[in-house]
């Protein structure tokens, strides 16, 4: 919802965008009586985002109220039992000796009345908190070598005096998105939060090597059990996950579910504490995509995985258990929005409970399972909190009076669609600004590839172009989610075909619209979307301007030098690498081109980057002249996300579209001059 200070005009002033507030998570208290979620917001000198939580009404009469403030933040709220607030964060503790600003989060307790105090700390830090009954689960980074919390923090120490970050790596991977593995390792630890209000850690996981890098857990209704994905090392560097039990007591480890075809994860333990639902996916292989299936399983590990829903040709993204344990809350991507949807344990029976274009996350069940919370947000509105009838079909959303964010934006939101040379059905959104127009057009591809234009982002903001006077195509090609896996597998393997012809029938369809300009269009995308911006530029020279950001340019390069090689080379053969590599085709480039990058990007090394300019570059017989541009991030990643850069990076794009879009003068940012 839109509150006091928001500006209606904050999608044409970048200064003021990069200060709106941004909503996240969302959980509900025991009694059923409090949400909570976390609200990031700029800071003085908007260098960064520090998030502070919130409170909502669940009725929806009451305003939201701040709960915490302070530099660092706070993350990740849970409710524990008697209805105290856990969070984490790395604000100083007011009971320490001495401030440290460089210590690492700890957990923090909020009782419903008083001050919040640290109630459980390691020297590398807590994360991914779950409770139960009155267990504490946390995931920490802990030293191989260290047997507790003190020696773990002494072998810190020793590192940090000595000016020591080498790290002896002797296995895969070794790093993630934007952040190198380092010596530690990630540990589950469990521990009971006390009359006192502290927590003694039981380490469950003494020597996991690998094993829980980005590890999703829950915990059984009375907190003695432990459910997490457990990653196992495979031959020729490959990984895959399953799912174990750890007794919260003992540490005693038993699987689950594993098989060789297959991953696991999202575990989530049904409220009698017999059943684990998680998401099965399929492998993948050259020529045939992975499937992702909803299973349910006993926790006792008396009966395998079972298929839920068998015949449901859509991929279960989050999801919840009824309070009865009869069915399945879930969020799942459907024709360019995410519904949600009630699965029926026993019978596999669907039922799509929203009726709008939401995108639903966060989903919280009320203690009497007739509500279900979440945030919703859609392509036009950024997240808000509402409030869901658990069992009625096809309904609109209550909106709750949650903390002040971004208003709607100006400008209307249409779907395209038309009919592929297959036959296969196409869809996207289209982003037109206010005024009749006619207004040049941006084709936007979206990321992935399995992905979907469904959804608000801060990052990938369409209304700031419409907000000056571009119309923005977001269009969902072959290997976008939600409309079934034969849509996904006519794209598999050959990126370069279906999705590339598929972007040309949507753009095709959109330059039908009377309020858009067909002599003035660009392409824009990131990642996967950048690798099809690459392709667009080296097979047509329709588009007067290319953005291409974080972006694949030789699938040969990419599939060995990326944070997770075992993963794409299931689908990148040799033959694929080559046939569909963009690099071949850097002689038929004809279009301006604004390549964007960041160094600390792993899982699109800048190293494609450098590449792609100096494929450029090297082509051109005066330099000085070229019209392409490199924007160049050294401390960013895969995305942009400081405030600053993030306005930098809008500044240069807006720019670089005026100049081969509106024939004006080249502006460089000032802080680039």
């Amino acid at each position: 919802m839109t509150g006091p200070g928001t500006s209606s005009n904050a999608y044409a002033d970048l200064d003021a965008y990069v200060r709106l507030p941004r909503l996240s998570g969302l959980a509900l208290s025991p009694d059923g009586a409090r949400l909570v979620t976390a609200v990031a917001t700029a800071n003085a000198g908007v260098t960064a985002y520090a998030s502070a939580l919130w409170e909502v009404d669940p009725a929806g009469t009451m305003p939201a109220r701040r709960l915490t403030r302070s530099r660092k933040g706070e993350s990740g709220p849970v409710f524990a039992g008697d209805g105290t607030v856990l969070f984490t964060s790395a604000r100083s503790d007011p009971d320490a000796a001495e401030d440290d600003d460089d210590s690492p989060p700890a957990l923090w307790a909020l009782p419903p009345a008083g001050e919040a105090r640290v109630v459980g700390t390691r020297p590398g830090g807590v994360g991914t908190v779950r409770t139960a009954a009155r267990t504490v689960l946390v995931l920490s980074d802990t030293l191989p070598a260290s047997t507790d919390s003190e020696s773990d923090e002494q072998r810190r120490k020793a590192r940090k005096d000595a000016k020591v970050t080498a790290i002896l790596h002797t296995g895969y991977p070794v790093r993630f998105w934007d952040h190198d593995l380092g010596v530690g390792q990630s540990r589950l630890l469990a521990g009971d939060l006390d009359a006192d209000g502290s927590i003694t850690w039981q380490d469950l996981t003494p020597a996991p090597g690998r094993a829980l890098e980005e590890a999703s857990a829950d915990l059984s209704p009375d907190g003695r059990t432990a459910v997490t994905t457990w990653a196992l090392s495979e031959p020729h560097g490959s990984r895959r996950t399953s799912l174990v039990a750890l007794d919260t007591s003992t540490g005693k480890r038993r699987t689950l579910a594993a098989d060789d075809d297959s991953e696991y994860g999202s575990p989530r333990v049904s409220p009698d504490g017999r059943w684990v639902a998680a998401v099965r996916e399929r492998r993948s292989t050259p020529s045939e995509p992975g499937d992702e299936r909803l299973v349910v399983l006993r926790l006792d590990g008396s009966d395998g995985p079972r298929d839920v829903a068998p015949e449901w040709d859509r991929w279960p993204g989050e999801h919840r258990w009824s309070r009865d344990g009869a069915a399945l809350l879930v969020a799942a991507d459907e024709g360019g929005r995410r519904p949600v949807f009630r699965v029926e344990v026993a019978t596999g029976e669907v039922t799509r409970l929203t009726g709008d274009a939401g995108h639903y996350t966060d989903l919280q069940i009320s203690p009497d399972g007739a509500s279900v919370y979440a945030l919703r947000d859609a392509v036009d509105a950024p997240p808000a909190p509402v409030r869901l009838d658990a069992r009625a079909p096809d309904q609109q959303p209550v909106l709750l009076q949650g903390p002040r964010t971004g208003p709607a934006p100006r400008g209307t939101l249409t779907e395209v669609t038309t009919t592929a040379a297959d036959g296969a059905a196409l869809r996207s959104w289209l982003v037109l600004p206010e005024g009749e127009g006619p207004h040049p057009l941006l084709l936007w591809v979206h990321g992935g590839p399995l992905a979907s234009w469904n959804g608000w982002s801060w990052r990938w903001c369409p209304w700031l172009l419409a907000a000056r006077g571009y119309a923005v195509l977001l269009p969902d090609p072959g290997l976008s989610t939600g409309y079934g896996l034969d849509f996904v597998r006519r794209g598999w393997g050959a990126w370069g075909d279906e999705p590339y012809t598929d972007l040309m029938a949507l753009t095709d369809a959109a330059l039908e619209h009377p309020a858009v300009d067909a002599s003035r269009t660009a392409a824009m995308g990131g990642s996967f979307g950048g690798y099809m911006a690459n392709w667009i530029a080296g097979h047509t020279d329709r588009f007067a301007a290319i953005v291409t950001h974080a972006s694949l340019w030789d699938l040969e390069q990419f599939g060995t030098t990326t944070d997770v090689s075992y993963y794409w080379t299931r689908e990148m053969t040799q033959e694929m690498a080559t046939a569909h590599s963009p690099s071949r085709f850097a002689d038929d480039i004809r279009s301006p081109m604004l390549v964007i990058h960041g160094d600390k990007d792993y899982r699109v090394p800048i190293g494609e980057g450098l590449r792609l300019w100096w494929d450029l570059v090297s082509r051109a017989e005066k330099p000085d002249e070229m019209p392409h541009r490199f924007l160049y991030f050294p401390n960013e990643n895969h995305w942009v996300l400081t405030p600053q850069h993030a306005k930098i990076w809008y500044e240069t794009v807006l720019a670089f579209l005026a100049v081969h879009l509106r024939d004006e003068p080249e502006e460089i940012p000032d802080l680039l001059r």
